[in-house]
């Protein structure tokens, strides 16, 4: 992942109802949800959903599939990992003691008889 794509991501992101969309999505992946259910469960208008929607799907954070009359809208679940790997990336790279660089198994260094903040995922 570079700086752009990861920017655009979070920038999607950055936005109280994207973010509510996102994370309701979230919840009901691998299926995900018809526009219409998303609208009634986050009171949002037709018109503001499509363009909320729409950023997402350009931020690479969802996809759509039509079936019959519906829209329906999936997270890309590997986007979001992308994007937590790349920021974890070089995770305690800086510490005096080697740890196992990820996401969920960074481990800080002790100094001083203090624990660095850990990384996590969540």
């Amino acid at each position: 992942m570079q700086n752009k794509q990861a920017i655009t991501i979070l920038s999607a992101l950055a936005q109280e109802s994207r973010l509510a969309v996102y994370r309701l999505l979230i919840e009901h992946a691998p299926e995900g949800l018809a526009a219409s259910v998303i609208a009634e469960k986050l009171g949002l208008a037709n018109a503001t959903l499509s363009f909320h929607l729409k950023e997402l799907s350009h931020a690479g954070l969802v996809i759509s599939r039509q079936d019959g009359r519906f829209i329906y809208y999936t997270p890309v679940i590997e986007a979001m990992n992308d994007l937590i790997g790349y920021l974890t990336d070089h995770c305690c790279s800086q510490s005096q003691t080697h740890c196992a660089v990820g996401p969920t198994s960074c481990k800080p260094a002790k100094t001083a008889g203090k624990t660095r903040r850990k990384v996590s995922a969540s």
